[in-house]
This record gives structure tokens, sequence and C-alpha cells, in this order.
């Protein structure tokens, strides 16, 4: 396969004419019922893609089809499945995928069975929450556990906090529940006291998620639950699991209940579908409603095979980005769910979509010439209509949206107020809001007048369930995988994080050899 640079293609060039070319598109003007129930994707565990409020036509995706197929984008997918080294940064295979099952043949990796160490893995977590949940692994004064609490940052917290508060209305509905789950990631030292002191200690059960063994933040962080611990009286060896890789100091320690591992093919914020997010997710909610979420992601991963863009949803969305952010200029994108349960998972897109995408240099590490991968934010609606979106509707900057919209509640617990019920008013302000960022509003009063164009996707599914989760997380993973594929980045290292643990370090180290350092310590106290 051949890796080119995304301004060396033929695409790149044919799109930059059709952009020069066409001048603006007022996709609004055909905005009709008719665009709205023929733009439609299917995806996996029933939830649908819509493209009807995007300003791309018939001559953008031949050219982006054209594009997919001259980039190689089902080739290059299916060779990252198959395990080939495509974290060329550190010279790794990318293997999330793996943890949701097998697509394509085996991967092998000096000898061993990868996808066999994955299920052998989810099988030890998902028969630990079993033995938590019977009762028959305790706490060291005897009680049962009634709260798990994760220890870790960045991909260790980020997505298993968002897809745990994602499921906890499911599960209460369900009748699922099993362990309240809290997170402790900052190492500022009120966090972990916050969650300390809102736990009973005896009764909790702590996963402590480390790839490495050596997180500066998570290791401040454990020191500050064991001493929590100790002072309760409690044994510490009792309280705490790990989930790192095989080669970290946490490995095989007589210090934790158990240890769980992941291994160096799995980044951070990649990670969820692993015993990073499987650990707590199946003390919280039971191992099955996280087989579930696996299914779903599963059937995406799947899905996302399809070499036609009109029918791969993930493609598509990634394809559609390209065209907003290389073509028409618009670095940024806002991801709003129109559900409560998603209110952290912006979040987790940020991050992975910004750290994987976030690069200046392509898979060899040598300057690109075009811009990459967008800002990205969000916050759950209807929150977000009264804080940012004055700025996205009358704001000089047009950003492209990604709504997320569910017709039944989890809970189904409503009230009727002024004719109709509490959902129905949510998925009100959904509709009225994609129609109005597309069309905008015409008035004589300059301040009260809206010029549309602000193109949008959405989502949409009938409940938020495991498995509906699963398939959402998987379809933005494979979108910000073939955006880079596109870009021709290597998606899945972070050299970004690096500099500052490196400053920090010689800042505690007292000698860090830079007088601007030294005075902003100084100043902090430090």
């Amino acid at each position: 396969m051949n890796y080119l640079d995304f301004d060396k293609t033929e695409g790149y060039k044919k799109l930059v004419a059709l952009a020069s070319g066409r001048g603006h598109f007022d996709f609004a003007a055909s905005l009709n019922a008719e665009r709205v129930r023929q733009r439609v994707v299917p995806m996996a565990a029933g939830l649908t893609y819509s493209w009807a409020a995007k300003a791309v036509e018939r001559p953008e995706l031949d050219l982006l089809q054209a594009l997919a197929d001259e980039q190689e984008l089902i080739g290059k997918y299916r060779a990252i499945l198959e395990g080939e080294t495509m974290n060329t940064g550190e010279h790794r295979t990318v293997l999330h995928h793996l943890l949701r099952g097998q697509v394509g043949k085996p991967v092998i990796h000096e000898g061993k069975n990868i996808g066999e160490f994955y299920k052998q893995e989810l099988d030890r977590f998902s028969a630990f929450a079993d033995q938590v949940h019977a009762g028959k692994i305790r706490g060291s004064t005897g009680k049962v556990f009634t709260t798990a609490v994760q220890i870790g940052i960045g991909g260790s917290d980020l997505g298993p906090r968002a897809l745990y508060l994602a499921l906890e209305n499911w599960a209460a509905a369900a009748g699922k529940g099993h362990l309240r789950a809290k997170f402790i990631s900052n190492v500022d030292p009120d966090d972990a006291s916050q969650i300390a002191a809102s736990c009973s200690l005896e009764e909790t059960i702590f996963v402590l998620v480390s790839k490495s063994g050596t997180t500066q933040e998570t290791l401040a962080n454990e020191l500050f639950i064991k001493d929590k611990l100790i002072q309760a009286g409690l044994d510490p060896r009792k309280h705490i699991t790990a989930v790192t890789s095989e080669t970290s100091p946490l490995a095989h320690n007589p210090a934790y209940l158990d240890s769980f591992y992941i291994d160096d093919f799995i980044g951070g914020r990649y990670s969820s579908t692993s015993g990073v997010g499987g650990v707590i997710l199946s003390l919280a909610f039971g191992p099955e409603a996280f087989k579930e979420l696996l299914a779903g992601a599963h059937e995406a991963d799947t899905l996302a095979l399809e070499p036609d863009i009109l029918k791969n949803a993930a493609l598509l969305d990634a394809l559609i980005g390209v065209w907003e952010r290389n073509f028409c200029g618009l670095p940024y994108t806002a991801v709003l769910p129109y559900s409560q349960a998603l209110s952290r998972f912006p979040a987790h897109l940020q991050q992975l979509d910004m750290e994987s995408n976030g690069k200046r240099v392509n898979r060899k590490g040598e300057p690109v010439a075009y811009a990459t991968g967008p800002v990205v934010f969000g916050e759950p609606g209807t929150n977000g209509q009264h804080s940012f979106y004055q700025l996205l509707h009358q704001g000089t900057d047009i950003v492209p949206l990604q709504f997320v919209g569910f017709t039944e509640s989890q809970r189904g617990d409503d009230v009727t107020v002024d004719g109709s019920v509490s959902q129905t008013k949510l998925k009100a302000n959904l509709a009225a809001q994609i129609v109005a960022f597309a069309k905008g509003k015409t008035d004589t009063n300059q301040n009260k007048e809206f010029l549309g164009g602000r193109p949008s996707s959405l989502i949409y599914g009938k409940r938020l369930t495991p498995k509906a989760l699963g398939a959402l997380l998987s379809h933005f993973e494979n979108k910000v995988m073939f955006q880079g594929l596109v870009w021709n980045l290597n998606s899945f290292d972070q050299e970004g994080v690096q500099l500052g643990k490196v400053l920090t370090k010689q800042v505690l180290s007292g000698n860090s050899g830079d007088s601007a350092l030294d005075a902003y310590s100084e100043i902090l106290g430090i």
C-alpha cells in the first residue's frame, strides 16, 4: 500500500478545484423532508447516521469516494485489523478492535495469539466481578463491596467515566446495577480527598489503572488512597486491584487483590473496551452488560469495512469532516448529545480526536503542509443551548456540529408539562436546533438575524443501551482513524504530552536549568 501525504494525492487536487470553483453551496435551501429521509446510513445496534444537513452533494461525494479509494482507506483499516505495524512512532501494532472480536485472520505476535490473550483477560475480570457481586471477594473487615473507584488519568479515566455515566440510568431501569462507581484522576489532592470522603472505605474496591505502572498522577493518587485505607485500619491489599501491562511493576504483585492485563498494542484513548474500562464497568453493571457493549462495537467495526462511503457511516462521517476541515476552512467541531447520559462523552471524544490527529508531521515524522485534526468540544443539549450556542448561531466562525439523540429515555420516568413530556421537549429542541443552524432567520434587526449555513450531522436511535453505546464509541474511533489515514498521520501515539512531563520532573528535582521555569515555580510556591 502507498502512504501518501494528503496534498500529494489526485483526490486533494480535484477537491481543491471543486472548492475553489463551486463557491458557496446553499445546502439549507434544499433541506426538505425528502432530503432528511434519504440522506441516512444504517449503523450498528439500530443506530442511524443522518447527513441531510451537511453541505455536500454528488460532486463532493464522488470525489470523496475517489479519495477513499486512492488512499486505500479500507485496505489500511484491514491492515490494522490484521496486526500490521501501524503505530510508526512507537513501532507497534494497533489492536483495540481485536478487544471486541476478531475481524479477519488471527493476530499472532511472537508466537502469541493476541486475540486469545484478550479473551482470556476478559474472562478473568468477568469472573472477578462475578465473585465480588456474589460476596466471595470482600474487604478487609468482611463487608461486601458496594462502591468501586477507578484511579487513572487520560484514557484510563475519560473513556471509562463517560461509559459509566452513559449506562448508569440504563442499569437502574434494567435492574442491572451492582456497585456504584466513582473516579479519581487529577493529581490535585482535592480530587482524591473528596472521593475518599464520599465512600465507606471498608465497602470500597479501588481499580488502579496504569499500563506502564509508572504514571505519576495515578501513583500519587494510589498512595493517597492507601494512606486513607491504613488510617481507617484497613488492609490496602484487600481493597485494590490493578489493570496494567504484564511488564509493569504492578503486575503479579501481592500488594493487589488481582492484576488484569493489557499490552502496548492498546493506546490509552482506545482502551475503554479493554480491562481499562471492562473491570470498572463489569463491577458496576455486570460482565454481560460490558459484553453487550463489546458486541455493539464489534458490529460497528465490521460495518466499517464497507468500501462504499454511502453505506459506511464512519467513513462518510470522516470524509465529510475532511471536506469541512481542509476545503471549507473550518477548524472546529462540536459534539452535542441530546442525552444527559452522554454528559462526558464529548470530553472523551475530545481526547480521542485531538490526541490522535493533533499532529503536524506525517507517519514518517515529516512536516505536512495542510490542516489536520480539528478542535473538538461539546456539552449535552439542552444545557449547551444556554451556554455556547450563541457563538454557534451568530458568531463569525462556522462550526460543524455532531448531534446525537434518542427517541426514548433510559428510565422511562417522565412528566407532562404544557401538553408534552420532557423527552418530547428534548427531541423537539434537537430537531429545532438542526434546522435553525441550517436555515437561520432573516430579520431587519441585524442583532436578531441568523445567517444559517451551519452544517450538522445526527446520529439517532431508539434508546441508549450498552450495545448502542458500543456502536457509538466504535463509530467515532473509526471516524478518527479514517481521517488520520487520509492525512497520512500516525493517529496512535501522543508525543505531544511528553514535554510537559519531562519539565515537571525537572521542577520537582529542584534543578530545572531554566530561569523562567524556576520563576514560575517560585511564584507557585514550589
